[in-house]
């Protein structure tokens, strides 16, 4: 299993951890909690208890669960493609604290 911590959050998969949305230019998605199911470039997929959701990365502060530990991370540290993440997301794992 993998280890998360508050840099390389930005390059690990993301599908199955759990995650909040805690800040959003469109004020309906905040607050929306609920387990990462699938994940495009642009949006990921929770399940909440009242079916999935799509949310718009770019526009959107996540809170994310992994391993007991929260990680609180920018939209635009993870807008990539899942496949992508590793190459693209090293200048945001750079710049993360630890």
């Amino acid at each position: 299993m993998a280890e998360y911590n508050n840099r390389n959050i930005v390059l690990h998969e993301l599908i199955g951890l759990e995650a909040e949305v805690v800040r959003s230019k469109d004020a309906s998605q905040v607050g929306i909690k609920g387990k990462v199911v699938d994940e495009t470039k642009e949006t990921i997929v929770l399940q909440t208890g009242s079916g999935k959701r799509r949310i718009f990365k770019r526009i959107s502060t996540f809170k994310f669960i992994a391993d007991k530990n929260t990680f609180t991370v920018e939209g635009s540290e993870i807008c990539f493609r899942p496949h992508e993440r590793i190459q693209k997301g090293l200048k945001f794992y750079r710049k993360r604290k630890l």
